[in-house]
């Protein structure tokens, strides 16, 4: 009874926000004032595959013909989520022929005609891809309602109405996910764009404030420790900022601290090619997507280099920088994309990366994303082929926790200082000491030139009853695919070149190295192989490995 009261007392809580709204969704918006701009990058090529029947979302590509997309059954429920967000509607917007511009009316009429009422079973009514379809209807809107008869204007703001509907429900039914934030920000910029009341925008307003306090944490990162999500949230808070100052209503607070403070943590995770280190959930990255929402960052500053709320490390010298992964699991709801990656690192050298994670895969790729999240798949070491972090299975009773991380570090330390060498970052967390009775620590120092990363992993027996000394540990350096890697020095090191020309040599301190194959799943035509650094052994007593990856001058 305790659990369910307390459950009913959290669901209140999550729904306090959410009263005034509630009080007037039957008040259906009646008009539209005004459009938010959408900002991402565009492809009119895409629109003329559209009009041939061509649809490519997740991974899966499907030839409608002369049949709506939408009466077709989808080949997974990604593809289902993606046609039914409407983000495709920029491409047909950007071809700007009357032909586009019919095309994508049909096709919007087409969806409120088949699946325009709400249903739960359709992947096309889940919160999220709700959230995302307000978003794309409301940028788009100029083009989909140009010489509009008045019978669609009508059916398309009653799918506003309904769309509304659904997630006040499901915001007031689920306490936790990302997507009440995504959801929060399309009710705002739905609030603002329409003809709806003072007390409608203020409650939706309020909602969003309240949703960005829980989510957003005081560095800039997100709770879900996932570099995309800051892309994703600037996408949609960037227009609604621009939507409120056209609007002329008061914009509120949280909304313009969040940015302030997302645009620095942006930068600390971001190499010199532009693209994002890949953590926590991180695939492919559009360089130039970021390099525009970059532009809007009003104070054009630096880099953040110390992220403790968000558990990222960043160290730079003369081009060159090191991206750490310093943080703990997220909490259990926000960790469905997050990895075993604790201590894991990126380094790129200019504007060409050279030591990296794995990455995500698609989402059409399951067993493959299984992978990507373990350990192994990243740039840190690893105790008998086990993560640091224990995820949920489908089995049993983690059946009802799938995809969450259940254990992890509990405690990570994290010391920056300077010396004549660099500046040097002091880590260690203890993922690995209940298990194995043993803490990794890792020192990492980039030297000022920027052209020399020394490093030193260690594993430390704690104070407890363990059986270290039967295990072995494999210390991984996953290598950009575009690195090639050789072993010289009798196996104790390996030379590696960029496709500059520049070399680097990577020292192992006298211990034998292996260069084995790895996975890069980050890549834009889908996985590449690659090349990884291998030191392994056997656990007797404290280890050390100290190596040194430095840049050849000639």
């Amino acid at each position: 009874m305790l659990g369910r009261r307390g459950l009913r007392r959290a669901l209140r809580i999550a729904a306090e926000p959410l009263r005034p709204l509630a009080a007037v969704r039957a008040k259906a918006p009646q008009r539209l004032s005004i459009a938010p701009q959408d900002i991402r990058t565009v492809d009119p090529t895409i629109a003329t595959e559209i009009y041939s029947g061509y649809f490519a979302f997740g991974g899966k590509i499907v030839n409608a013909g002369a049949a709506s997309p939408f009466q077709l059954e989808a080949p997974s429920k990604s593809w289902a989520r993606a046609l039914g967000g409407f983000g495709w509607l920029k491409h047909l917007r950007a071809a700007d022929t009357p032909l586009a511009r019919a095309n994508a009316r049909a096709l919007v009429e087409d969806f409120l005609r088949l699946r325009g009422r709400p249903n739960a079973d359709d992947p096309m009514w889940e919160p999220r891809v709700v959230s995302r379809r307000i978003l794309a209807f409301l940028s788009q809107s100029p083009m989909i309602l140009e010489d509009a008869e008045p019978d669609f204007y009508r059916r398309f703001m009653v799918h506003f109405a309904r769309a509304r509907a659904v997630l006040l429900r499901a915001l007031a039914e689920e306490a936790q996910g990302e997507w009440r934030l995504f959801a929060a920000i399309a009710l705002a910029q739905l609030a603002v764009c329409s003809d709806a009341d003072q007390r409608t925008q203020r409650a939706a307003t309020q909602l969003l404030a309240r949703e960005l306090s829980r989510q957003l944490m005081a560095d800039g990162g997100h709770i879900g420790r996932n570099p995309q999500t800051l892309v994703d949230l600037l996408l949609e808070l960037l227009p609604l900022r621009q939507a409120y100052a056209a609007r002329g209503t008061q914009m509120p607070a949280a909304l313009l601290n969040a940015i302030d403070r997302m645009m620095p943590m942006l930068r600390l995770v971001r190499h010199g090619d532009g693209a994002l280190a890949l953590f926590n959930g991180m695939s492919v990255t559009q360089p130039e997507l970021i390099a525009t929402l970059l532009t809007y960052d009003d104070v054009r500053g630096r880099a953040l280099l110390n992220a403790p709320y968000s558990g990222y490390q960043r160290v730079e010298a003369r081009g060159s920088a090191l991206i750490v992964d310093t943080g703990r699991p997220p909490p259990p709801a926000f960790s469905k994309d997050a990895h075993a990656g604790c201590l894991a690192f990126e380094f790129s050298f200019g504007g060409e990366r050279v030591i990296v994670n794995c990455g995500a895969p698609g989402p059409n790729r399951a067993g493959a994303r299984e992978i990507a999240r373990t350990s192994a798949a990243h740039s840190t070491l690893i105790i008998d082929d086990t993560s640091s972090c224990r995820f949920s299975s489908s089995a049993g009773l983690d059946r009802f926790f799938e995809g969450q991380i259940l254990s992890g570090p509990t405690r990570v330390e994290v010391a920056r200082s300077n010396n004549a060498d660099g500046e040097r970052l002091a880590l260690s967390h203890d993922g690995y000491g209940a298990r194995f009775g043993c803490v990794h620590a890792r020192m990492l120092t980039l030297a000022p030139d920027g052209a020399r990363l020394s490093g030193e992993d260690s594993l430390l027996r704690m104070q407890q009853p363990g059986t270290a000394a039967a295990h072995r540990f494999a210390l991984r350096f996953h290598l950009h695919p575009s690195v090639n890697a050789a072993l010289v020095w009798d196996g104790q090191g390996v030379v590696l070149d960029l496709p500059s020309g520049e070399r680097f040599t990577f020292d192992a301190g006298g211990r034998e190295v292996r260069v084995e194959d790895s996975i890069f799943f980050a890549a834009p035509n889908g996985p590449r192989n690659s090349r990884q650094i291998v030191i392994d052994g056997r656990i007797e007593g404290d280890v050390t490995i100290g190596w040194t990856l430095a840049r050849v001058v000639e």
